[in-house]
């Protein structure tokens, strides 16, 4: 990493510590709850607690192009846009508090200057997926921007019930393609706070190639029984950060694909869903290598996994996954709190007796507390062609609260470090301590 990218790369806020961004007319301020100190002060300081902006974004409601509540809104989306993104000084795009219709919408930059979508009411798209223009594109797709910063406290609605029972692309690889609700490519030195995305027909955000991103007070709301909703889908990409958020899905909180580099999940709430996963990988040859994956102050409620890693066996794909660190994890209820599964086979769509080619080396876990729904409480099942590496335990506290059978660990092709104290022990016969 560069000094410059150093320069640039967020910074991940610790508790009351504050955080800015713009409100309604353009002055910094603290995000809510940000920025107060243990015991009510504020921790910026008196009168120091709004920063006025040097210079305060153009607005571009899309009324004035044509919006109206209650009706698509897609041209004076798109109009509000080409404006905004075309302004020498920055720029605001406002969807004003109200109900609005879209059908498919592709932002693209680059923008001659920073460029704020600022959304307010709850944008719906249409419940019948058919009804897309482009029948294998997405929802809504923001390209090649830098400096953007979508907020507002608003709602992206996929309206995704009626999708949800035609995704059929676990078991038919020529399933029809579901558009996901939030696709952000190639988006740099951005932040996506306080807004929500909602029950989405397939993954909730896709976030590739990007580079410096945060999403904080992000909101990610969908049954536990939808199907492939992901919440955050982030690959290919450098420096993201996902900050003091609330994910409930059907799928993964947040997965982690090939590619990425320094990603920070910090004090998020995941549940239902199934956990933050790495993966799966291993089934194409232009996978990328995976390093830097922080996961701390994280709470799991009701989740089908807590912390996971996933790797196909019989697949071809030859990459290196290291570099991870899970600390200060909560499990309230939860199926699998941690696990390495390199013999991830749903559908049995692969062959266990050809191992993964996937080497997972230098990973800690460490004071990871509270409760499992199944008795192996810790599963770490590696491949047997590379086994994996430099892999230390700390503090673990997991009970099993069910009465089926003895609250074990499952563990194969590892021998972990421990460090502080096991409950219950882990790897006994594979273990090393120190």
């Amino acid at each position: 990493m560069s000094m410059a990218d150093e320069l640039l790369r967020p910074k991940v806020p610790v508790e009351g510590e504050p955080i800015l961004s713009t409100d309604a007319k353009g002055v910094a301020q603290a995000f809510p709850g940000e920025g107060i100190a243990r015991d009510g002060s504020d921790a910026l300081g008196g009168d120091c607690a709004h920063i006025v902006n040097a210079q305060q974004p153009a607005i571009f409601d899309i009324r004035k192009y044509g919006g109206k509540p209650n009706a698509n809104i897609d041209e004076a989306l798109l109009s509000a846009w080409k404006e905004a993104c075309a302004a020498t000084t920055p720029s605001r795009i406002v969807v004003p508090t109200d109900t609005y219709l879209l059908n498919q919408v592709t932002l693209v930059g680059p923008c001659k200057a920073p460029i704020e979508l600022q959304v307010q009411g709850t944008i719906k798209a249409p419940s019948d997926y058919t009804q897309l223009p482009d029948k294998n594109g997405n929802w809504i797709t923001i390209n090649y921007v830098d400096h953007l910063t979508i907020f507002g406290g608003g709602v992206f609605d996929g309206q995704g019930k009626e999708a949800w029972t035609k995704n059929d692309c676990g078991k038919n690889p020529k399933c029809v393609k579901l558009p996901l609700n939030l696709c952000l490519n190639f988006i740099t030195n951005s932040t996506i706070h306080d807004v929500t995305t909602k029950d989405s027909k397939n993954f909730h955000v896709n976030v590739i190639g990007c580079k410096n991103v945060t999403f904080q007070h992000f909101t990610v709301s969908a049954p536990g029984d939808s199907i492939n909703t992901d919440g955050l889908h982030i690959a290919k990409s450098e420096g993201i950060y996902v900050l003091d958020s609330n994910i409930k899905t059907g799928d993964d909180c947040i997965s982690v694909g090939d590619g990425m580099k320094e990603l920070h999940i910090e004090r998020v709430t995941c549940g239902p869903g199934h956990g933050i996963s790495i993966g799966s990988l291993g089934k194409y040859t232009t996978e990328e290598d995976v390093t830097g994956i922080y996961v701390k102050n994280c709470t799991f409620i009701g989740t089908q996994n807590g912390i996971r890693v996933k790797t196909w066996p019989s697949a071809p794909a030859k990459l290196k996954i290291t570099d991870l660190h899970y600390e200060d994890i909560i499990m309230d209820n939860v199926e699998n709190p941690i696990i390495i599964d390199q013999e991830y086979c749903p559908w049995n769509q692969c062959n266990l007796d050809s191992p993964s080619l996937i080497k997972i080396s230098k990973m800690s876990v460490n004071n990871i507390k509270g409760t499992s729904t199944s008795p192996v409480v810790v599963s770490f099942v590696c491949s047997k062609t590379v086994p994996c590496e430099n892999v230390e335990v700390g503090d673990i506290d997991l009970a099993y609260n069910g009465n089926q059978s003895c609250i074990t660990t499952k563990c194969s092709n590892i021998k972990p470090t421990f460090v502080g104290k096991q409950n219950p022990p882990i790897c006994a016969d594979a273990a090393q301590s120190s």
